[in-house]
């Protein structure tokens, strides 16, 4: 009699190894060949493009405006080139889900943050809407200082933080003045974890959330609210919507490295909308919109974890 098998439960998500996909040894030479090249030369690009951005300084005191237009071309440009050589020459395959979204739009973005390949993945749908010249991304305080991307950053109206809201109010709010000032087109990206995701840190945000009663997260951990709070609300009169996006890499968790490179087959973006008008105004029911936000992540994420796929069909988004 033939004992029958138990049925192996998904691993859960937290569990998960980085991308590990066993490709023959030539093809894993050719790879990392394709990703020294590709290497060289967007370092090559992005320095050049820092020169000149550093340029564009003298504009500055003649017309603010003209400056940025500069510095948003710029960001055209790399940004362009960076993600045509990770989507198109790698022949990544990108799979939206959820709600397909109107071009050209002014948004807050906020995301689900796993690895640095998170933002090349957050380009795929820029590109596509015709926005990626104008992202922006709070970032830490200490990439300003690194020449490339933390040089060019200076210039782009990014946010650079120390991870204290007493310390980084009135700059935030500095660069919120200037967006609207300026009327700087913007899709603003927000990793309101505050940290790339792992299974340490998701203990850490598990025992946050006991204690402060909050829904218990699996998946992903829970938003950091204030700074959103601010940036909802030195934001509103600028922007038409909030997009939130859920990345999945049904492969495993790859490195920048890797994503250059064309180790990665594929990944997949569900994206969820919601117009200005309908957040809330009230700073404490921002608070709790975006942490039932955050829980519907949660969700999603447990359902990719399973199955490798988002739930419901795909969209198609050119």
């Amino acid at each position: 009699m033939t004992v029958p098998q138990k049925e192996k439960k998904p691993k859960p998500f937290s569990d998960r190894k980085p991308l590990s996909i066993p490709y023959p040894k030539w093809k894993q030479i050719w790879l990392t060949c394709r990703g020294l090249f590709w290497s060289f030369w967007l370092i090559v690009s992005l320095l050049t493009c820092n020169a000149l951005q550093t340029f564009s300084l003298l504009v500055w005191p003649f017309s603010k405006r003209f400056f940025r237009r500069i510095n948003q071309a710029m960001a055209h440009f790399w940004w362009t080139f960076f993600i045509t050589v990770v989507e198109k020459k790698n022949k990544i395959k990108v799979t939206f889900w959820g709600q397909d979204v109107p071009e050209k739009e002014h948004v807050i973005l906020i995301s689900n943050h796993q690895c640095m390949a998170d933002i090349p993945t957050v380009m795929t749908l820029a590109r596509r809407k015709q926005r990626i010249g104008d992202l922006k991304f709070f970032v830490k305080d200490i990439i300003k200082y690194v020449p490339g991307v933390g040089w060019g950053m200076l210039f782009l109206d990014c946010l650079f933080v120390k991870r204290t809201w007493s310390a980084d109010r009135e700059s935030i709010s500095q660069t919120f003045r200037n967006i609207s000032r300026y009327k700087v087109p913007i899709w603003l990206v927000s990793y309101l974890e505050g940290t790339r995701f792992t299974a340490k840190k998701l203990i850490s945000s598990r025992k946050f959330a006991a204690k402060a009663g909050h829904w218990m997260p699996e998946h992903v951990l829970l938003p950091r609210t204030k700074g959103f709070v601010a940036t909802v609300q030195g934001l509103r009169d600028c922007v038409s919507a909030i997009y939130d996006l859920t990345i999945g890499y049904p492969d495993g968790v790859p490195t920048l490295w890797q994503i250059i490179s064309g180790f990665v087959p594929s990944l997949h973006i569900h994206i969820s909308r919601t117009a200005i008008v309908d957040i809330p105004t009230d700073p404490a029911e921002i608070s709790n919109w975006v942490m039932e936000q955050f829980k519907k992540k949660d969700q999603l994420m447990s359902f990719f974890s399973q199955h490798g796929v988002f739930h419901g069909e795909p969209i198609k988004i050119q």
